[in-house]
């Protein structure tokens, strides 16, 4: 399977001639969900959830589906009946070829006072990749490639290592990255690198990988 980092929290996976997307938000590139066959959503909040990408990938593809949670299948199945796909925790589905678990039910916590909304996380090929979204969700099985949420208002550096520790991963990609700065990047790798206990690596947006 190839793997491509996105800009932000977004990454295809390619496999058999096939493109799944996960995320394609308003920080990814405007054509990251271009040629995709399926994309999965993790959550409604605009740098995961851009109504304008997602258009724009399923008019460029009319076989293309989304599978995602209520919140966003809501505001676009109109637009495209019988193509949109509700998912909740605990669901399982092939998406292009690519079999997928729904895992997790809530956002992270931003502060007590904000409600959480709902966010689920994606187990791609039997523990082939997992994506979490915004939270810190914890498969219960093994995975072999864990991207990383490394910076977001509702975590701290000491979580996510611990959350890597704790998944287990084979490896670790970083995703929800665009908040930090160039000068920071070195202060997280570095962190992760050194306390993860896993292989971990960062891919520029754009570049690629085998999984």
């Amino acid at each position: 399977m190839k793997l491509t980092k996105k800009s932000h929290a977004c990454v295809r996976l390619d496999k058999e001639g096939r493109t799944l997307v996960i995320d394609p938000g308003a920080f990814s590139e405007e054509d990251a969900a271009l040629g995709a066959d399926a994309i999965l959503v993790t959550h409604e909040h605009p740098d995961h959830f851009d109504e304008f990408r997602l258009r724009a990938a399923m008019e460029n593809n009319p076989a293309a589906e989304i599978w995602t949670l209520k919140s966003v299948a809501e505001r676009i199945t109109a637009a495209f009946p019988g193509r949109v796909h509700t998912v909740g925790h605990g669901d399982t589905f092939t998406a292009a070829g690519f079999e997928v678990q729904v895992h997790g039910e809530l956002h992270a916590v931003i502060h007590p006072d904000l409600p959480r909304i709902t966010n689920v996380g994606y187990l791609i090929d039997g523990g082939r990749v997992f994506h979490p979204g915004d939270a810190l969700t914890v498969p219960d099985q093994a995975v072999e490639t864990l991207l990383v949420p490394v910076m977001a208002p509702w975590n701290k550096i000491s979580e996510v290592i611990d959350y890597v520790r704790e998944v287990g991963p084979q490896r670790a990609y970083d995703v929800h990255d665009a908040l930090l700065t160039d000068l920071a990047l070195p202060i997280y790798e570095g962190h992760l690198g050194r306390l993860g206990g896993t292989e971990h690596q960062r891919l520029t947006p754009g570049a690629w990988t085998e999984v």
